[in-house]
């Protein structure tokens, strides 16, 4: 990837993104507020935020899991394309992330559709499981990617046949092409690949993308 394949992959997404989102103030200010506290500028673009939404409409979604909050920023698009009195149920590992997403989130008018729990993934996930709060819908997977098997078995266990479950940052810039990495989350996904293929409990595809983000990539998968 050169400056000049950023640059390009920018404006497309701009031209795009002028036309079918627009300006949003809500969504804005929690960029600000994220760049504001230091935290890395890691969340979706405004077109995989909208994707994100429109996955939720598509399912009727009531139920959201998220596994990643970061500022709050995808969170915001999920809560706001839930069914009425749905929830999304958002995982985040570092509690000052965790409160610049609650005061983010509070911001767009969205606290009441809102559930934060703060922990290392792996052990809330089972707590959430214990609680019997019915199927989520949706589940949104972009944390720690050394871990994405674990996540990904829970938001399966935590699912209906029907739901969907999305998994972001899986390309690693084309590195999952290496054995030989020698980095964690390379290998996560790499692992998460090669048990995928043999998942019967779920139909998966990946698709690569570019764009503001650089180049990247998901994997959505329904479960059977």
């Amino acid at each position: 990837m050169t400056a000049d394949d950023l640059a390009l992959w920018t404006a497309v997404d701009a031209y795009f993104d002028d036309a079918l989102i627009g300006g949003d103030a809500a969504l804005e200010a929690t960029i600000a507020a994220t760049a504001a506290a230091g935290m890395p500028m890691i969340a979706v673009s405004p077109s995989q935020g909208k994707l994100l939404a429109l996955l939720c409409q598509t399912v009727s979604a009531r139920r959201v899991l998220e596994i990643g909050t970061l500022g709050g920023y995808s969170t915001i698009w999920m809560a706001r394309a839930l069914a009425p009195g749905g929830e999304v149920v958002t995982i985040e590992a570092a509690p000052t992330h965790a409160e610049v997403a609650r005061r983010n989130i509070a911001a767009a008018g969205l606290a009441n559709r809102v559930d934060i729990r703060i922990g290392a993934g792996l052990s809330v996930l089972p707590l959430i499981a214990s609680e019997a709060g019915g199927p989520f819908d949706l589940s949104f997977i972009d944390a720690d990617k050394a871990n994405i098997p674990g996540y990904f078995d829970w938001a399966v266990k935590l699912s209906r046949p029907g739901s969907l479950i999305v998994v972001d940052n899986v390309t690693r810039k084309g590195a999952i092409l290496r054995s030989d990495s020698g980095i964690a989350d390379v290998e996560g996904v790499r692992k998460f690949r090669d048990t995928l293929a043999t998942d019967t409990r779920v139909s998966a595809t990946a698709i690569q993308t570019v764009g503001v983000k650089g180049y990247d990539g998901f994997i959505l998968a329904r479960v059977n």
